[in-house]
């Protein structure tokens, strides 16, 4: 999900809600904080990490990871954690603020409305099939199902789990009586409409909610009970929902893998509750065998370490293959758990227990082995040179940290029938262009980036250091905007971001009145969080005020000095020209000229 919005809410709500909250208390809701001196410390919810070094900055309105650059304010907090856009963080927080927001646009607001709407009937729909299947006559089938697959009553009370009857026109009445649009309830994905009305999409089927982070219901995925095609029917694309955004059952397994230090990732609805049934309650479902980067980047808030246990036959090792690539390359360390052919995790752990299935967790191997594996068994299964094998080998090695090759080459030369040595030699023959070692086998792309980097801008040190007095004290910069031009940044993204300070400076009072400016913006957030930073972890440090203009005085004097220095330069050429031309030269250059090299001899 884009971090950026192209709604604009006027400031001055911005500023009212970040006046109402308490940044430290809605990031404690979350996040184990401790106080040290000013701030408050714990452990980063965007990237796996055992040393705190992500610090809430209560007093100055913002948050700063060490360890991963995310930063901002409490808007961008609830973007990141909750996986919101920031008009979707503004309500939230403004909602818990008591304030009504009323300034987006009309396109926006119908927008919103229809979304909410489309929760309110998905809830229904689900409170529906949830009562049909625990308290109907007409559920029965469901709950034989549910007892022949072993799903026990807490189960299907903690996943809400329901059943579709089998007729046309259950939920369609249900919504009615509700007051639900059939055309929105169509919209949602719950009917369909047809030639005398609408219908109910989903019959005869175990009904499973899918759920956000954020508790609302979001799709639905329906499993046929009977005989027929298709085995599974699922919600497609809605306003509120799109495969591959969303995993199962994450909003229940993310405590549990932040305890565990990593989260267990299987195919199917089933197989996830079938886990948690057995205490293993970190596995998430990932809806789909594409598994994809918002996915991924899901799952890197609550951890950065995954087992992926798919089902064992060949379309679930190749969909664990496919997963392996998007999951490393968001930075997670991926380990593979190998089932038996023909199992599923959910047959495996209900004939086996669950102690059969932590040992297969702990028997996992690196996905890099995996990959290995099935790349040798194409390798060998190939008509490919002992020199083709061996680069094709090679490549697949450097992938991963430089550490690390020589043990994998270790690994497949033996049984690529080749010697260790005939990959060391591939490697003269193979080039990483414009590619760099990052991390756990992941790379990056190197080539220049226009975005901005939270951290590493690329700029003069009074530039930052001049940002990160007037974040600290806003107040400065009305004071000094008559004399301190935008154009004087040399880096792009800082002059924008003073520039749009300069113009606000009247109504910036405190810290959390900068970060409000530019709360739709994420990656400015960032770098205003960075900068920020600067004073307390930095070389440049300011006591007080009166040290913050010290430092902007004398940046002005040495704006003067240069601006002298470039102007003597200009007369000294104008002068020269004159002179070699034949011309006269003018007596007022001359003079301005002998002024000039006067202040500088002084200065």
């Amino acid at each position: 999900m884009s971090n950026r919005c192209t709604v604009r809410i006027d400031d001055g709500v911005k500023r009212d809600i970040l006046a109402r909250t308490d940044i430290g208390e809605v990031i404690g809701a979350v996040v184990s904080l401790r106080k040290r001196g000013n701030d408050l410390v714990g452990l980063c919810p965007f990237h796996g990490e055992k040393t705190p070094s992500f610090h809430v900055h209560p007093d100055r309105g913002f948050f700063k990871c060490f360890g991963c650059d995310a930063a901002g304010d409490v808007i961008r907090f609830v973007q990141l954690h909750d996986n919101l856009n920031f008009v979707d963080a503004m309500h939230v927080l403004a909602k818990r603020a008591g304030i009504q927001l009323e300034n987006e646009d009309p396109a926006t607001a119908r927008v919103r409305s229809e979304k909410e709407a489309i929760y309110h009937a998905n809830d229904i729909a689900a409170r529906f099939f949830h009562r049909m299947l625990t308290a109907e006559a007409e559920g029965e089938k469901g709950r034989r199902y549910c007892a022949e697959r072993g799903i026990s009553a807490e189960s299907i009370a903690q996943f809400k789990l329901g059943f579709a009857p089998e007729r046309w026109d259950g939920l369609v009445a249900e919504l009615q009586r509700e007051g639900v649009d059939g055309a929105l309830a169509a919209t949602a994905g719950l009917v369909k409409q047809g030639q005398r009305g609408y219908y109910d999409f989903y019959r005869d089927r175990l009904m499973i909610p899918t759920h956000a982070v954020t508790g609302e219901t979001i799709a639905f995925g329906g499993r046929l009970i009977g005989p027929g095609e298709p085995k599974y029917l699922n919600t497609t694309t809605t306003p509120v929902y799109t495969k591959g955004r969303f995993l199962f059952a994450l909003g229940i397994a993310r405590r549990s893998a932040q305890r565990e230090g990593n989260i267990v990732i299987v195919e199917g609805y089933l197989d996830c509750i079938a886990l948690h049934q057995a205490g293993i309650t970190n596995a998430v479902a990932s809806l789909g065998t594409a598994f994809g980067a918002e996915q991924a980047r899901e799952l890197r808030k609550a951890t950065e370490n995954v087992f992926i246990c798919f089902d064992g036959d060949a379309a679930g090792q190749a969909a664990a293959a496919k997963s392996i690539d998007t999951l490393v390359h968001e930075g997670l360390a991926a380990r593979i758990v190998q089932l038996p052919a023909g199992e599923d995790p959910d047959s495996y752990v209900r004939a086996n227990g669950a102690d059969a299935f932590r040992a297969r967790l702990n028997d996992a191997i690196p996905w890099i082995q995996f990959k290995i594996d099935r790349r040798i068994g194409e390798i060998r299964a190939g008509f490919k040179s002992r020199a083709q094998i061996a680069r094709e080998a090679e490549i697949l090695v450097r992938t991963l940290p430089r550490a690390e090759w020589d043990h994998w080459r270790t690994y497949a030369a033996p049984q690529l029938g080749v010697d260790v040595e005939d990959l060391r030699k591939a490697r003269l023959q193979i080039t990483d262009g414009a590619r760099l070692e990052y991390g756990e086998g992941q790379m990056i792309d190197v080539r220049r980036s226009d975005k901005i980097r939270p951290g590493s801008v690329a700029s003069p040190s009074w530039e930052a250091a001049c940002l990160a007095i007037f974040v600290s004290e806003p107040g400065l910069v009305a004071e000094y905007a008559g004399r301190i031009e935008p154009e004087r940044f040399g880096e792009p993204s800082l002059r924008r971001i003073y520039a749009r300070m300069r113009e606000q400076a009247d109504v910036l009072l405190q810290p959390a009145d900068v970060f409000a400016l530019f709360s739709d913006d994420g990656d400015v957030s960032a770098v205003l969080a960075s900068i920020a930073g600067a004073e307390r972890s930095r070389i440049i440090r300011f006591a007080d005020s009166e040290a913050r203009r010290a430092y902007l005085d004398r940046t002005i004097e040495r704006f003067a000095a240069d601006d002298r220095h470039r102007r003597f330069r200009e007369l000294d050429a104008q002068m020269t020209a004159l002179f070699e031309s034949g011309q006269p030269v003018p007596q007022e250059l001359r003079a301005e000229h002998s002024a000039l090299h006067a202040a500088r001899t002084k200065g």
